[in-house]
């Protein structure tokens, strides 16, 4: 099959004839009908958090089963699916206390211990993101896929994958975001714009973008937001308070990964109000806050990871809020392009032109 290697950090993909084993106990090999570009793969594929090489990146794909492994039961050939990277045994106490993104066993996992794709010439090519979707097809723990009815379009199934999935789970699962509440948002991209639709769900009363691109600001209006700033040309710590009535916002979601704009986000809270790290920081990145302040305002900083996100419950409640047009999934697809192209996706979506660029093996 053929699959897009990245060999050396920070150059172009190759798309080369790989080899993918067959499904093991447990295992289910999916053939891959779509897989967007998050920004945490072309952060992976410019090495700012390291790793081994090669290496086939992508990690939001949706398909359908081509194959499964001995014991298993929940989907087989045929099925529709939606691919996630959370691999999860559901027995250790992360995942018992409804934190598979957190597994504890994840090192046991035979895909874990060793990659299932080779290279023409036998050597190992590393699965990235548990999931190696930049690809024709995946092999995958049975816990990684969620069965979706099939006429759900596939393109848009993808995206439920990640971007949607932390998004609206960085509001719904981690924080928890009340009715009535203020939102910030720092980051109208992929992942920003799912959490200003969690907002919206959660019954927010103001969503406040932050980006410094106009382009995402506008897309951040269209997805909900209620306001919108850039901080090349607006004061944020000045006009956002403003707007909020003097008191600070209730939540500030950090999508970015900046870490100027964390640490703006903890300066425009309002007292009890909470912090939430959604992005992705550069290995080695520091945060600071004066301890006082936090302590005195009794202000919360949550971490999350993959917006908390326990895929058979919340993906299907995800497929539903889309059919009832409460989710809007269409709409983030800004282009398709097929994997030979993958480079001219990953350009535009570095660009910032893409909202999600769809690879369509």
């Amino acid at each position: 099959m053929k699959a897009a290697v990245c060999r050396a950090f920070g150059e172009p993909l190759a798309v080369e004839e790989v080899e993918l084993r067959a499904p093991g106990l447990g295992e289910v090999t999916v053939r891959v009908a779509a897989c967007a570009i998050c920004h945490s793969d072309i952060a992976l594929m410019r090495g700012v958090w390291g790793g081994d090489l090669p290496a086939v990146y992508g990690h939001e794909a949706a398909g359908v089963v081509e194959e499964v492994g001995a014991g298993v039961l929940a989907v087989a050939p045929g099925d529709h699916v939606v691919v996630t990277l959370v691999r999860s045994c559901g027995r250790c106490p992360q995942c018992l206390r409804g934190q598979p993104a957190l597994c504890e066993r994840l090192p046991e996992f035979p895909l874990t211990r060793s990659s299932p794709l080779t290279g023409s010439d036998g050597s190992t090519i590393q699965q990235g993101v548990r999931t190696a979707a930049f690809a024709e097809r995946v092999t995958v723990d049975a816990s990684q896929v969620v069965r979706i009815d099939d006429d759900v379009p596939l393109e848009a199934a993808s995206l439920l994958a990640c971007g949607v999935a932390t998004g609206v789970g960085a509001v719904t699962n981690a924080a928890r975001v009340e009715v009535g509440s203020s939102v910030v948002v720092f980051g109208a991209g992929g992942v920003g714009l799912n959490v200003i639709q969690g907002a919206v769900l959660a019954g927010a009363r103001a969503i406040v973008a932050v980006d410094l691109l106009d382009s995402k600001l506008e897309a951040a209006l269209r997805f909900g937001a209620t306001a919108t700033f850039n901080p090349r040309r607006d004061d944020v710590l000045l006009e956002i308070p403003s707007l909020l009535g003097g008191r600070g916002a209730d939540y500030a979601f950090d999508a970015s990964g900046a870490v100027a704009a964390i640490e703006q986000g903890a300066d425009l809270l309002a007292p009890g109000g909470t912090l939430v790290l959604v992005g992705l920081a550069p290995s080695g990145a520091r945060i600071s806050f004066e301890a006082v302040t936090v302590a005195d305002r009794a202000l919360r900083i949550v971490g999350t990871k993959m917006g908390a996100l326990r895929p058979q419950l919340d993906i299907p409640r995800l497929v539903a809020l889309y059919r009832q047009g409460r989710l809007k999934l269409d709409e983030l697809i800004s282009g398709r392009w097929p994997l030979a192209q993958i480079g001219d996706a990953v350009a535009s979506a570095e660009r910032g032109e893409a909202l999600r660029a769809v690879v369509v093996p």
